[in-house]
């Protein structure tokens, strides 16, 4: 058998030492997934919420097949059908009315910064700084790791790109504080799921909504890793009653093709000839992927289901919760939820569930997250909370 663990030691950049778990996974199948040993896992993770269909879906694959057959990939100096097609889609399922794609979140949010500045520069004498949140995660360009809060993130490549102003999360009048006639735009996640699964109070994103409005400054919603029905409605945003100017998306847009967009309404929508562009932006075979997969979402009432297994995970969770004292607290919202623990035991939690064939994620060491495929049944939910308890039981407090 390859050795592909040390491959990947000699060949690839030290990236992912911290977060790489001893497994090569080689072959996947709705929320299951198989190592080269044949051994089988129940995936709690999805690729990070990427496979919001699970893995392989035959919609998916279908989608890919037949359109590798017809045009894989050309230049925006085209018309292609799948864009414009998924395009549509997106805007008439949305508050949103245009899109521009890319290839990841970290780009559609770059994309977002983009217009925001741009707005500044047209609208607001040339404001150009964007708030955003302490704790929040935005992706690993240097721009977008200055607008991600954590300090962490910012020290191996000081000095950090400037405007981007870290402020409190839920707390309103930190944004108020941090708001200057450099202001352009706010950027928050309706949930943070990198720092743990932060889930705002009911009415953060509605105050922050007003105080945008009545500074006439834009709101972004980072939705790359709450939309696409991860929290029980198709977007994030219309779980707290807010419409954002701005909106990027991405993860399960095209269940596990990369892709990604950034998406604008009325005022927000300022991009002309040659503001914005990339070779492979709005590539053919990833939007029919996309649109297979939005398709299979509005179809198939998934959202709903979501609802319902959603219910059926947070009351077996909390039934574990009342068992084992060191849980602290079940939250999350939709199938994006965190366990919290009294001590910094995730770490072992991980790797126990790991060996009983569950895969999950620890944002924090106090803290496993859970953001299973949108597809997941009632039966898994028994598998993966079976799981948790015979590891939780092994655990000496």
């Amino acid at each position: 058998m390859t050795n592909w663990k040390e491959i990947e030691k000699k060949y690839y950049m030290r990236t992912f030492t911290a977060v790489r778990l001893p497994v090569v996974l080689v072959r996947g199948k709705g929320a299951y997934a198989w190592d080269e040993a044949g051994k089988k896992y129940l995936d709690f993770m999805a690729g990070w919420a990427v496979n919001c269909l699970g893995h392989a879906p035959s919609v998916v694959a279908k989608a890919l097949a037949d359109q590798s057959k017809k045009l894989i990939h050309t230049s925006n100096q085209f018309y292609t059908v799948p864009q414009l097609q998924l395009a549509e889609l997106l805007a008439k399922n949305s508050c949103m009315e245009r899109v521009f794609f890319g290839n990841s979140g970290l780009e559609a949010n770059e994309g977002a910064v983009k217009l925001a500045r741009r707005y500044g520069k047209l609208k607001l004498n040339g404001a150009y700084e964007v708030i955003t949140a302490m704790g929040s995660f935005h992706g690993r360009s240097l721009a977008m790791t200055a607008a991600t809060g954590q300090e962490s993130f910012h020290l191996p490549y000081l000095p950090m790109p400037v405007g981007f102003v870290n402020a409190a999360y839920n707390d309103i009048d930190a944004i108020k504080c941090a708001t200057t006639d450099k202001t352009c735009a706010v950027m928050l996640e309706p949930i943070q799921g990198e720092s743990g699964v932060i889930v705002p109070a009911d009415d953060y994103l509605k105050k922050v909504r007003e105080w945008c409005d009545q500074k006439g400054i834009l709101l972004i919603l980072d939705e790359i890793q709450t939309g696409i029905g991860r929290l029980g409605k198709m977007w994030g945003y219309e779980v707290y009653g807010v419409e954002p100017n701005i909106m990027s998306i991405a993860k399960g847009l095209a269940g596990g093709v990369p892709i990604g967009a950034v998406m604008a309404r009325g005022k927000a929508d300022v991009f002309v000839a040659g503001d914005h562009g990339g070779t492979f932006c709005g590539n053919p075979l990833a939007c029919a992927a996309g649109f297979a997969t939005m398709n299979y979402i509005l179809e198939n009432k998934v959202v709903e289901h979501v609802v319902d297994v959603s219910a059926y995970l947070f009351e077996m969770l909390k039934k574990l919760k009342e068992k084992y004292s060191f849980i602290t607290e079940v939250r999350g919202r939709g199938l994006l939820i965190a366990l919290q623990f009294d001590s910094e035991i995730a770490a072992k939690v991980l790797m126990d569930c790991l060996e009983a064939g569950l895969l999950v994620n620890k944002p924090k060491a106090n803290v496993i997250r859970l953001m299973p495929p949108l597809i997941i049944t009632r039966k898994d939910v028994d598998l993966a909370t079976s799981i948790f308890d015979k590891v939780f039981s092994g655990i000496k407090k």
